[in-house]
């Protein structure tokens, strides 16, 4: 008797957090496509494009003058002393070093510059997929983009709704 008391106990024990996971209700989003959807977000891949583009022809531009210099140099170098040749030779150089600097700091920038502005329109719509959520119900919300966390995404997708909520 006292076995079969003990298997009962057991036994609702075991089904108990089964009826609890059943009533979990679960949904999923491609956060990585409603981020690129989001108008904010497609403004500001606009304004780096451009911060972009403005470092791309600063450094163009001091390519060309240092091509210029080295060709110039490299022309009149049997007409110049063995001592000015070293000079130019080092100045051309220093040149080339300024611009591979110029390269990693303006590369630096954009990183910064693409995690200040992106890091509150992750926020945005992190806050309106937890409100989205939140009003339909959902315990859980599984990020269903390439890579994410998801197995089966064959609960209700919440694009339309946070597209909505967020106005777009």
């Amino acid at each position: 008797m006292k076995h079969l008391s003990t298997f009962i106990v057991s036994l609702l024990l075991l089904v108990a957090p089964l009826n609890v996971m059943a009533q979990s209700k679960v949904a999923h989003i491609n956060t990585q496509e409603l981020i690129s959807e989001m108008p904010e977000v497609i403004a500001a891949q606009a304004e780096l494009k451009k911060l972009e583009d403005q470092y791309a022809n600063e450094m163009e531009t001091s390519v060309k003058e240092f091509q210029t210099k080295a060709q110039s140099y490299q022309g009149d170098a049997q007409n110049q002393t063995e001592l000015i040749n070293q000079q130019r030779q080092i100045e051309l150089q220093e040149m080339q070093q300024r611009i591979q600097e110029f390269r990693e700091t303006a590369s630096q920038e954009l990183q910064k510059r693409s995690a200040e502005m992106m890091r509150p329109l992750y926020e945005k719509a992190r806050v309106a997929i937890e409100k989205v959520a939140g009003v339909q119900g959902f315990d859980y919300v599984l990020d269903s983009s390439p890579g994410g966390s998801v197995i089966s995404a064959l609960g209700k997708d919440l694009m339309a709704d946070v597209k909505t909520e967020l106005g777009f």
